[in-house]
């Protein structure tokens, strides 16, 4: 096999990217076949660009053409599971926009169809593909950076203006997309979180609705989480700052390092501080650091997923960012409105039922807000738009 035949499942902004990027890349080792919207003006549109590619209205029927080996699923995101679990019923690899799911107990039917049916299941968690997140990852796993103690991200620059939450139904709603920040913007975040420093125990957070928009989901997020070894976490994220703030500081025994500017900073500590702190007999000493600076301009992006992704097919190479690994930043984010909706902490694992019980409620009780359909930010640029933004 030269190349994988593609399905695109969901051809709004970030799917029409993808279409983009693989059309113009032909050496990718994919080639679109099917394409597949609700929407019959966009339906038109593709008909038009593509007349060489079958485009569907209905997902189902692409599945059962039999012209894919693959699907790229790009929908809202309650959908994401659903749609897999389908593909991977009809024999298809599946490549799913994050987050994975809205609700953790609908990722896990997923995840253990997606094992039994043996076909690559990756998620498009691009910002592991940034090398100083590898190396951060490098640095803490490793052990480099001692006893983990401490681990807070700000991450306050995924600024929206009200425009974008009014140009699509589904946005800002929790029928719609089953969350705000937590699950648009930051799953990103919350993946590289427990990708790094591995996942919390206990979970405290304030999750503030419409706070600086006139939306039902939460834009501004504070989340504390403990480790059974002692050590903490400080995540903090909103859409309503700006200039806002992207920086990432991780402590341990051994030192610490910050990402910032696209730059990490590492402080090395000549002597672990635990050892320093109970052997030093001077009151205002402090352990002698070493500093080292990394910076990086290397590519970075969807792109590298979705070469990934192909060749993970055609090549059996390892996947940067296998789609069971979906389901830890969802925990994570689930965990966090349960905190907020129950006014305490939250262990994990937690109540799935009771979640469902909650998000329920919230879809029941939301008042839907006038919202016009249009595409007002597809003018962007594909790396522009989804890079690291430092």
């Amino acid at each position: 096999m030269e190349y994988i035949r593609v399905g695109i499942i969901g051809v709004g902004n970030i799917g029409s990217a993808h279409l983009n990027w693989i059309v113009d890349n032909p050496d990718c080792g994919m080639k679109i076949t099917a394409l597949c919207d609700i929407d019959p003006i966009k339906q038109r549109a593709l008909r038009t660009k593509y007349s060489d590619i079958h485009v569907f209205s209905d997902y189902h029927q692409l599945l059962k053409s039999r012209i894919t080996d693959a699907v790229i699923i790009s929908t809202p995101h309650y959908l994401h599971p659903i749609i897999a679990i389908d593909a991977f019923c009809n024999d298809q690899h599946v490549l799913i926009e994050k987050p994975a799911g809205v609700y953790t107990e609908k990722v896990r039917e997923m995840n253990k169809i997606a094992k039994d049916s043996k076909k690559v299941f990756s998620i498009m968690f691009n910002q592991r593909t940034n090398p100083l997140f590898l190396r951060a990852r490098e640095i803490v796993q490793s052990g480099q950076l001692g006893t983990a103690k401490r681990f807070v991200w700000i991450i306050t620059n995924w600024y929206r203006t009200q425009a974008y939450y009014d140009s699509a139904s589904w946005r800002a709603s929790w029928n719609g997309e089953g969350g705000g920040v937590l699950l648009n913007q930051a799953p990103h975040n919350l993946d590289i979180w427990q990708w790094i420093f591995g996942m919390p125990n206990k979970i405290f957070s304030v999750c503030s609705t419409g706070k600086y928009h006139n939306i039902n989901v939460e834009d501004d997020v504070v989340i504390q989480a403990e480790y059974k070894n002692g050590a903490s976490a400080t995540f903090i994220t909103s859409t309503g700052e700006t200039p806002g703030t992207n920086r990432l500081e991780i402590s341990g025994d051994l030192g610490k390092i910050v990402l910032e500017k696209n730059k990490l900073c590492w402080w090395k500590l000549r002597k672990p501080e635990r050892e320093f702190c109970f052997t030093e007999k001077n009151a205002f000493y402090r352990p002698d650091t070493v500093y080292e600076e990394i910076t990086s301009s290397q590519p970075s992006g969807h792109f590298v997923i979705l070469k990934n992704f192909a060749d993970a097919i055609l090549n059996n190479t390892p996947l940067i960012a296998p789609g069971i690994e979906g389901l830890n930043s969802l925990i994570i984010s689930n965990a966090a409105y349960l905190s907020t909706w129950t006014n305490g902490w939250i262990t994990l694992p937690f109540d799935e039922k009771l979640f469902e019980k909650y998000l329920k409620d919230q879809c029941n009780k939301e008042n839907n807000l006038n919202k016009t359909s249009n595409n007002i930010f597809l003018n962007k640029g594909y790396d522009e738009r989804w890079q690291v933004q430092w």
